[in-house]
Parts: C-alpha cells; structure tokens; sequence
C-alpha cells in the first residue's frame, strides 16, 4: 500500500471522527490506527491544511467555472458595548455608588494581595481571633 493511499484513508479516518462525534478510541481499524490517525490530524492541523482546504476547492472550482456565490457563509462575532456607547443612563447617585463600591473593592483586593506577600500566605484566624504564623504569636518560633 503507497502513502498516498495511506493518507487517504487517514483523513477518511478524521472525516469519520468529526462527523460521528466519537472518540479516536472508538475509530474502526480500517482508517489505521487510532494513535497515528491522531497524530497525522495533529500535524494537518498545524501545518495549516484544514484551513487551506476550503480555499483550494474554492480556486479549483473557479478554473472550472463552478463557483456558486449562493453558497458563501460570513460568520460574525459579537462584542459587547461599554455602557456609554450603548446610550445606558445612569442616575447620578447610582453612577456615585457604583464607582464607590468598585474603588472599596480595589482597595480591599490591593489590601489582601499586600498581607499576603507579608506573610508568604493567607493568614489563618485561630481560635483567640489572631493570625497563627503572624509576628508575636509564638508559633514557629524555636
């Protein structure tokens, strides 16, 4: 069996894979097998092939005169809009809230993130309230 055939039956094997939803496990032999099936779409996909696939039938399709326009699918991508480009209106005295309880929750999170590196961890409240491990407390001190 040549290589070509062999590849063949390879991308036959990924064709069966991607339009049955099963796992490279459950490949029948007959594509090969599973292991070098995964690794050959592995290497089609890095090099670029499945992309460059939809493009060559498109060229080849238009050197013969059969290209069907009526075909063409655009995807789209959706992005979400601060909310002052999207024309919401806050009340003022929400805005003033809003903005206040987001500086509170940066100044706790800095806060935080600043005991921690004190302390090389999340201090831990013992039984008497304090920190264990925290300067003073006795524990790990020899």
């Amino acid at each position: 069996m040549g290589e070509g055939t062999r590849e063949a039956q390879q991308f036959e094997g990924v064709i069966w894979r991607f339009s049955t939803g099963a796992q490279w496990r459950e490949m029948p032999a007959g594509f090969g097998a599973w292991p070098t099936v995964h690794n050959r779409f592995r290497q089609w996909r890095d090099a670029g092939v499945f992309e460059a696939l939809p493009e060559a039938l498109i060229a080849e399709a238009a050197k013969l005169g059969r290209v069907d326009l009526s075909l063409v699918s655009v995807d789209s991508t959706t992005v979400r809009a601060h909310h002052d480009a999207a024309g919401t209106h806050l009340d003022p005295d929400v805005l003033t809230a809003l903005e206040k309880a987001a500086a509170e929750e940066e100044k706790a999170r800095r806060k935080g993130a600043a005991r921690k590196d004190r302390t090389g961890g999340t201090p831990k409240a013992t039984r008497s309230g304090k920190n264990a491990g925290a300067p003073g407390d006795g524990a790990g001190s020899a």
